[in-house]
């Protein structure tokens, strides 16, 4: 699944646990399947351009929220408490993770960028920029 998870073990508890199940979830923007109720994920709507998104692995459970387009496409997906580590600590901090310019790949509309944030008290801090260079999606059949 586009390597979305790496060294961490999801089940491990924890702040670093929360925060990468957070990352992954975030990231299914680019295998958007994921995101279907038939994968576990648990959908409540806001209002008719987001919802609320619930994903669970054993008894560590996130939620986002999910921001769409006019199109119904992902616009951005936040978290109000994603751990941010500063000096050795963790503390919860807002986050946001943007998609756009969004293309067919293999039959599957699929970003091709992205960036992640940090929403600070003096702006919005980007630390990461994605830029999806070639793509391939496979269907069980």
């Amino acid at each position: 699944m586009l390597g979305l998870v790496s060294v961490v073990d999801l089940r491990a508890r924890g702040d670093l646990a929360r925060g990468e199940l957070m990352r992954y979830f975030a990231e299914s923007a680019w295998y958007p399947t994921a995101l279907l109720p038939s994968q576990g994920i648990r959908w409540s709507a806001v209002d008719d351009r987001s919802a609320h998104a619930t994903l669970e692995d054993g008894d560590l459970a996130v939620t986002m929220l999910f921001s769409f387009s006019d199109d119904g496409l992902i616009d951005t997906v936040r978290a109000e408490d994603r751990g941010r580590l500063v000096g050795g600590k963790t503390f919860p901090t807002s986050w946001q993770g943007r998609f756009r310019n969004y293309a067919v790949r293999d039959g599957m509309r699929v970003p091709l960028e992205g960036e992640a944030a940090w929403l600070l008290p003096e702006g919005e801090k980007v630390y990461r920029r994605a830029r999806v260079v070639a793509a391939t999606c496979e269907f069980a059949g």
